[in-house]
């Protein structure tokens, strides 16, 4: 049996024809700048993700560089990020101008340690990035107060946690403004690129508009040297359809988390951890073994997709060897380097298919 990481084709066909409509019909109107599709998404998604300001951005990057500096982040700053997460988190601080600041994560989540955070803040800190890793809501509560008590900003880097939530709270809408990726293999993915800024304050709206639009408060003025960060209307069109089935496909990647935790239950073979308080969505299915690479080898050869999120911590990145940074002791964000693979995880993966991947993986730690 052949199992994919991912599938995005049985994403693609149940919107496809309404896809292919609407797109004909926004080129029929050529309504391309600032479209009707995209003033409509951003409301809807601002909406689902409990935000009272929205803003479609180029991708998941853009999005957390524009959060990070609409929310005044700058050269001479430091913000505070895990070091287990997606290079983009630490590239977009280093956008900024500002000093990536690398603390570790918990060791069972994954998800950045407010102890760890704690022991990192100083007198330049001005900023901490929460990550919503594999789909799972980082402790916020802990984080925020941590930034309260030293007049911090929260920008969460939710680019995998589309409809997550915190203690019945959407990501999204928890810090002082958030950070979405689209891109394709995402919970809620484009066709190519996107991204998402959300935010409740009105001011680090406005700044991010600016920002995204080089500048342009009006027809001839423009008050800041901005970028181009827009998405396209087109872009719009296939995340409006998929947004409306996103509740849905979360649900049923839980299903399937649900099925590989059963059929693990008493292997060598760590599962995801899920805080009770928690709504995780699944973007990855990150196990935990000893012997990952040869885990790796064995899946890959039995027709199963792997992948590994993420090999390498940001600390030990080659790039961050050019760059200022500072880090704290990173022992769990090394270990679970060492041993993390992501299974396949996709809305419509079939029971067989979970059961065959679970197959492979115990055939291998009990071999």
């Amino acid at each position: 049996m052949q199992v994919p990481l991912v599938d995005l084709r049985a994403a693609f066909e149940p919107i496809e024809e309404q896809v292919f409509g609407e797109w004909r019909k926004a080129l029929e109107g050529m309504q391309l700048f600032q479209g009707p599709n995209l003033q409509a998404f951003e409301r809807e998604f601002a909406d689902y993700v409990g935000a009272a300001h929205g803003l479609a951005v180029s991708n998941g990057t853009d999005a957390l560089f524009a959060a990070l500096r609409s929310c005044g982040v700058g050269p001479g700053d430091e913000v505070i990020a895990p070091s287990h997460t997606f290079f983009a988190t630490l590239e977009a601080i280093v956008h900024c101008g500002a000093t990536p600041v690398l603390a570790d994560v918990e060791a069972d989540t994954l998800t950045l340690d407010p102890g760890a955070v704690a022991e990192l803040v100083g007198p330049r800190t001005r900023a901490i990035v929460p990550v919503h890793l594999y789909g799972q809501a980082a402790d916020m509560d802990p984080l925020l107060a941590i930034a309260r008590e030293g007049g911090l900003k929260v920008v969460e880097d939710a680019a995998q946690a589309h409809g997550a939530r915190y203690k019945g709270r959407p990501c999204g809408s928890l810090g002082d403004a958030a950070s979405f990726s689209f891109y394709f293999t995402k919970n809620l993915g484009g066709v190519g690129e996107g991204g998402f800024v959300s935010t409740n304050d009105a001011a680090v709206a406005e700044a991010a508009n600016l920002l995204r639009h080089h500048g342009h408060a009006s027809k001839f003025e423009h008050t800041i040297i901005g970028h181009n960060l827009r998405m396209d209307e087109l872009h719009a069109v296939v995340l409006r359809a998929k947004l409306a089935r996103l509740d849905e496909a979360n649900a049923r990647r839980r299903a399937a988390a649900a099925r590989y935790d059963a059929l693990f239950e008493g292997a060598p073979v760590r599962v995801p951890v899920r805080r009770e308080h928690n709504e995780h969505v699944y973007h990855c299915y990150a196990v935990r073994v000893e012997d990952r690479d040869g885990l790796v080898a064995h899946l890959n050869a039995n027709g199963v997709g792997t992948g590994i999120h993420y090999k390498t911590p940001g600390h030990l990145q080659p790039a961050m060897q050019t760059v200022s940074h500072r880090a704290g002791k990173l022992d769990a964000t090394e270990r679970a380097c060492r041993e993390i693979c992501s299974l396949p995880m996709f809305p419509e993966l079939r029971d067989e298919q979970i059961e065959y991947v679970a197959e492979q993986v115990l055939a291998f730690v009990k071999g």
